[in-house]
This record gives structure tokens, sequence and C-alpha cells, in this order.
């Protein structure tokens, strides 16, 4: 059973990402403030639900909650300032969103940067030990999956609607194939060294736009 707070004397958001170990697309991040009293049997970390459970979850936590926002980090920013910054950046501006100043911030992992001089708790796991983590963790996957689905309407070679950007052995195949568009993150590793070398030789590297 998730824990419904850490601290009853505070107002709390709990914070979490999604896509942060994708090769496409932004990574998301949600803060989520929750009533004391909030239950529900079926919350969860978002990695231990089903697609379908997520959906269901999501609507119910922005009507009860009472606040949330749900952020993006564009690939280009991920590349110049590095995924750990970009997905703090994401959580940054999540909080920024909020409609009600939060007194403490509940973050998923280990690594956090002080945000407007706010305490803040990291909690490794935390999506799977606290609610308010948790519902952050279900708006942040359930956003970005949408917004991966949104994506493959233009770019369908890399089917983002079923691997949404993550690095499977499918949409690695894809990049070998069609080569990269403006959604990869070009710092990360795409392919496997050799492919990697070949495809990003200097004059033959390919790139694909949303009108190829």
């Amino acid at each position: 059973m998730l824990k419904p707070f850490l601290s009853e004397a505070y107002v709390e958001a709990g914070c979490d990402e999604a896509g942060r170990g994708c090769l496409a697309g932004p990574v998301f991040a949600a803060a989520v403030i929750l009533p004391k009293n909030f239950r529900h049997k079926k919350l969860n970390d978002s990695k231990l639900l089903s697609e379908e459970l997520r959906s269901e979850l999501r609507p119910i936590i922005e009507r009860e909650s009472i606040a949330f926002a749900v952020s993006q980090v564009s690939p280009q920013m991920i590349d110049r300032i590095n995924i750990l910054k970009a997905s703090i950046l994401a959580m940054h501006q999540a909080l920024d969103h909020l409609k009600e100043r939060p007194q403490l911030i509940l973050v998923d992992g280990n690594r956090f940067r002080k945000y407007q001089g706010i305490p803040h708790q990291c909690i490794v796991k935390g999506d799977s030990k606290f609610a308010s983590i948790a519902a952050a963790s279900v708006l942040a996957k359930t956003y970005r999956d949408e917004y991966m689905r949104q994506l493959h309407e233009s770019f369908p070679h890399y089917n983002w609607s079923r691997n949404k950007g993550y690095p499977t052995e499918e949409h690695r195949r894809a990049i070998a194939a069609f080569g990269t568009c403006e959604h990869h993150r070009m710092t990360f590793q795409l392919l496997p060294d050799d492919l990697q070398a070949t495809l990003f030789l200097s004059g033959e590297r390919s790139t694909i736009s949303a009108d190829s």
C-alpha cells in the first residue's frame, strides 16, 4: 500500500519523470499535490501498471488532485544540457505551473536541484512508496505516450505508437534503415558501436523529416 504522505504538516508535491531512457522524443515530468486522504487501491508506479490502467487512473488523479501540472523538455535541450539536467528542468517547469505552492517536494530517485527554496526529499523508488509520486509517474507516462502516438502519425517508420521511442530492437532497426529525425536524441547511443559509426560518418548520416 502506498503511503499517503511523508509529513502531514506540509503541502506535499510528488514529482516524477517519464522517457529518460528513450532514444527519441522529449522527457516529460509531472508534479502532483494530492489531498491527505486520497486513496486508490490501483495506484502504483506507472511502470508496474498496464496502459489500460494508467489511462483509467489519469482522469481520477486530475480530478481528485489539489493541483497537478505536466511539462516536457525537448530532445534538442536534452542534447544540450544532458538527460539528468533536462529531467530536473522538466520537474521544475511542472512545479512552476502548479496552482498551489507546495511546502515540501517529494522526488522519485536520488538526484534533484533545489527549487525556489522549498525543501525536497529524494526517494529511491518513490513511485512505489508514496501516492503523490506514483500519481506524478502516471501523468508523466500517459502524457508522454500520448505525445509519441501523435508523433507516430508523421514518422510511422519508427513505430513510436508501440515502442514510444525506447531503445527496442524494432526502433534501432528502423534507425539503421531510415536514419534519424529531429526528434532523436543525438547524444544518445542510438545504435551499436559499429552501426553508429556508419550512420554518423560525415556526409553519410541520413535524416528523415515529417515530409519524407
